[in-house]
């Protein structure tokens, strides 16, 4: 996982990144695949909750540092799998948030049809992903940055990966200069 600086670098306003992909406020939303907690922590500024899944509990609690130096308390931390979405989100939520993720879930039919299976009708699933091109195209404080060149998908293939869930393509937005969000809807 890269540094703080880094994704200061990659990302330096979290929260338009979050608005344009549709995350409201006032709603619920799962950040999965959380990290340490960089969109986590803008969710929260303005959700009613927001719940935090990543596989690595080392960067959970990086998370939790992170929002309690904030002073933001409306947030549950969650060690899992992402498959496991439903075990840990006993209500319906209004948006599901993934970033710098997608591309390596070995499953992405049953990861969509996990989320699919927590959203509130008419909530949304933003994927955010790196854009399909040459590693060393992606350069963030001059170095190629991001997954392989081969695991990279094109948003066509995101939303074909996605949409057999039963969720619906809504928007495609850029969101850097190397990164797109596909956003679906139930």
């Amino acid at each position: 996982m890269p540094d703080a600086g880094w994704w200061e670098a990659l990302w330096p306003d979290p929260a338009k990144v979050l608005h344009d992909v549709g995350v409201r406020p006032g709603t619920s939303v799962v950040d999965l695949c959380s990290g340490d907690g960089w969109f986590t922590l803008q969710i929260a500024k303005s959700a009613t909750h927001v719940t935090a899944i990543d596989i690595d509990g080392a960067l959970l609690e990086t998370a939790q540092a992170r929002l309690h130096e904030a002073g933001v308390t409306n947030a549950t931390f969650i060690e899992s799998d992402a498959y496991d979405l439903a075990r840990f989100v006993p209500e319906p939520v209004d948006h599901v948030f993934l970033a710098n993720a997608f591309h390596g879930v070995p499953d992405k039919a049953r990861l969509a049809g996990a989320v699919r299976d927590v959203l509130k009708p008419g909530g949304l699933f933003s994927v955010v992903s790196w854009y399909a091109r040459p590693r060393e195209e992606t350069t963030v404080l001059g170095q190629p940055r991001g997954p392989a060149t081969e695991l990279r998908m094109s948003p066509d293939q995101t939303i074909a990966a996605v949409e057999p869930s039963g969720l619906r393509h809504e928007f495609t937005v850029d969101v850097s200069p190397h990164h797109y969000a596909a956003v679906f809807i139930r």
